[in-house]
């Protein structure tokens, strides 16, 4: 008979290894964009995260102005680690110019390997 403590421990496990395995090699992005990306600066994988193995997808909302610019990014999910690296990356996006504000759903993918 399983306790629920260990019921819990092995339904937080398969959550993380569900979380963290769904990460592609190097810091990659992906986006949903409904401007096009004119600039993409890549995300720099953190020493930290890479000497402990961390992997995982920084899931972000980028706010972009009329002319393009990242006016400002939220942090929508993501191992703390590497959430810094993701908006620092984004926040150096250039989109093309629009009549009007825009929200960019954006997720950036970190793999050791």
């Amino acid at each position: 008979m399983k306790t629920p403590m260990r019921m819990g421990s092995f339904a937080l496990l398969v959550l993380l290894a569900f979380f963290f395995g769904t990460a592609l090699s190097q810091a990659q992005d992906s986006t949903e964009a409904t401007r096009k990306i004119l600039v993409k600066t890549t995300a720099v994988y953190p020493t930290l995260a890479q000497s402990m193995n961390i992997r995982g997808v920084v899931k972000l909302e980028a706010l972009i102005s009329p002319n393009g610019t990242v006016k400002s990014v939220i942090v929508k999910g993501g191992h703390p680690i590497l959430t810094q690296s993701a908006v620092n990356a984004v926040g150096h996006w250039k989109f093309e110019p629009a009549s009007h504000e825009t929200k960019e759903q954006i997720e950036i993918k970190f793999d050791p390997q």
